[in-house]
């Protein structure tokens, strides 16, 4: 640790030289606002109400105050601290953090989710850990098997609670912290507050201290971390758009979010011929196929990523410059999730949205739940892109000239001099090595539009447009039941049917009716005009890890 540097360090926070060595090897040299502000306070042992972004650093916020308080290479068999995550793929992160922090103390941590091999958990279970970083399902299903004892949990996080309560997990919450003891410390982290997490609060934390950090801004004249830019483009043109955008913008690495499945692999497939090295990534994918897409995005051999929200909750991916939006996201907290995976850990970072011309309230809603303006700039001419290529160009050749392996040409050069003149030779070079890189002229226009006027739309308070005095969908509007062919035999419960539904379709948690559980299937109440969408997104993923047979309820 660096005791010389003028801000405040981790020192100062009291935390124990175990702690403190980690985390001078990780680099780790000042706290970040949110952990300066919580770490002290759950060190204390007092409850905690946390609003923050990604990126803000409330990962250690937690951790370092769980271990602070772990006795070093203990040898009990029940854990002291759940953490509790919407995602696999966070579950894995905070438990690599949880093993970078403990290294010395030889904290034992264990991921515990869905889609993995349970006789492996429950071995390590058995064998006894301090902490436990789980799903929801998951650790329901190990608590009913008898698994996962709780009694001796002092301290349980909620981490990225309101994705939780987005993917149908209230029930689980709910039922996991009726094990917990009574007297445990309760953590609570999530980016939005909507109404319902503040009613899951107020039943499960005592008197707790309430703290929010926004995402750090830049000081006053410099340019901010995110970037956030909007593009009116018409629904036909999004797939040239996008990737006409991308050209311009070169990301290193970027996720692009759709709305539903289907659309992930067709605009993943457009990109890959445009010559992006693109991976999809959704719900109807194994997790052995999601970990390759990872691993590949991770060491450089993709550079982007199309994924819908579910499948992309929770990943942390350290090059990640760019996030785009294909469609405006309808709920505004989705959008708060997506932009927070950039401008971490003080890198810049874009955020990009394409928008169609009726889309304009949409995205004003959604600039008054970020906190900050969208502008909106017009798509890239074929001009802009020539300009762009240019520019790309002279940034190579300068990067060559400023090299020291050029002697090598010397004699293709001099004697080309003795026919032509040196620019001349000179711009046949530029040329070569422009059309290389891809540098030739055959785009189209794509054609500018802006966003309609107002047309007797309204917005409710999750930003989605509908049509004055038409109907809500659900409950009032048609519906339709969809049959399941998995019910509690298979362990399926409520959240599986709406976190699958919510996640590859454009419906939200309101939009489903009732959901009946039989011992081998499941019936589900939809609105009748989106019946047909989720029986084909349900027969393309996985249900509790497993195919189902999805259809119209016959009866």
């Amino acid at each position: 640790m660096n005791d010389d540097q003028d801000g405040p360090t981790f020192d100062a926070l009291g935390l124990r030289p175990e702690l403190l060595h980690a985390l001078g090897t990780l680099g780790y040299e000042e706290p970040t606002p949110i952990q300066l502000e919580a770490i002290p306070l759950l060190v204390g042992g007092g409850d905690l109400l946390g609003q923050a972004a990604t990126g803000t650093g409330k990962t250690a916020a937690f951790a370092l105050p769980v271990l602070q308080r772990l006795e070093a290479h203990r040898s009990g068999g029940s854990p002291v601290a759940l953490v509790l995550v919407p995602t696999r793929e966070l579950a894995v992160q905070v438990s690599e953090a949880f093993h970078r922090y403990g290294k010395d103390l030889g904290a034992r941590v264990l991921p515990v989710y869905g889609g993995a091999p349970i006789v492996r958990q429950l071995r390590s279970l058995q064998a006894g850990v301090d902490v436990v970083v789980a799903t929801p399902g998951r650790a329901l299903d190990l608590l009913n098997r008898g698994s996962l004892r709780l009694d001796e949990v002092a301290t349980v996080v909620l981490d990225e609670a309101d994705e939780m309560l987005d993917m149908g997990f209230a029930e689980d919450l709910e039922a996991i912290l009726d094990e917990t003891p009574e007297q445990r410390q309760t953590v609570l982290f999530s980016a939005t507050m909507p109404r319902r997490l503040d009613a899951l609060a107020r039943r499960h934390l005592r008197d707790p201290a309430r703290i929010s950090i926004a995402r750090e801004q830049a000081p006053a004249g410099e340019a901010p971390r995110v970037r956030q830019t909007a593009y009116v483009v018409p629904r036909g043109a999004k797939p040239a758009a996008l990737g006409r955008i991308l050209d311009i913008e070169a990301p290193t690495a970027a996720i692009v979010f759709c709305r539903t499945r289907e659309e992930v692999d067709s605009l993943t497939e457009t990109l890959n011929g445009r010559g992006y090295r693109a991976e999809p990534l959704h719900g109807g994918m194994s997790q052995e196929q999601r970990d390759k897409v990872m691993s590949r995005l991770r060491s450089g051999t993709a550079d982007l990523l199309v994924a819908t929200d579910v499948a992309a909750r929770g990943l942390d991916i350290e090059q990640l410059t760019h996030v785009v939006n294909y469609d405006v996201p309808s709920a505004p907290e989705s959008y708060v999730h997506r932009i927070g995976r950039v401008g971490r850990a003080g890198r810049e970072g874009v955020a990009i949205t394409l928008a169609e011309p009726r889309e304009h309230r949409m995205l004003k809603t959604i600039e008054k739940v970020a906190g900050s303006p969208i502008p909106v700039q017009t798509v890239p001419t074929v001009a802009d892109l020539r300009a762009r290529r240019l520019d790309l160009t002279r940034a190579a050749l300068r990067e060559s000239l400023l090299g020291d392996e050029l002697d090598r040409f010397r004699v293709v050069v001099e004697t080309l001099a003795d026919e032509f003149d040196l620019m001349e030779v000179a711009l046949a070079a530029v040329k070569l090595a422009h059309e290389a890189a891809g540098g030739t002229d055959d785009d189209e226009e794509i054609p500018q539009v802006s966003f309609r006027p107002d047309s007797g739309k309204r917005t409710d308070a999750r930003g989605a447009g509908r049509e004055t005095g038409r109907p809500r969908r659900s409950p009032g509007g048609p519906t339709a039941r969809v049959f399941v062919g998995l019910g509690r035999e298979a362990g399926v419960r409520p959240g599986d049917l709406v976190g699958a539904i919510t996640g590859e379709t454009e419906l939200r948690g309101k939009d489903i009716g009732s959901i009946e559980i039989h011992q081998r299937f499941a019936l589900v109440e939809v609105p009748e005009s989106a019946a047909d969408d989720v029986v084909r997104s349900l027969r393309a993923t996985m249900i509790r890890g497993r195919k189902a047979t999805v259809r119209r309820d016959r009866t």
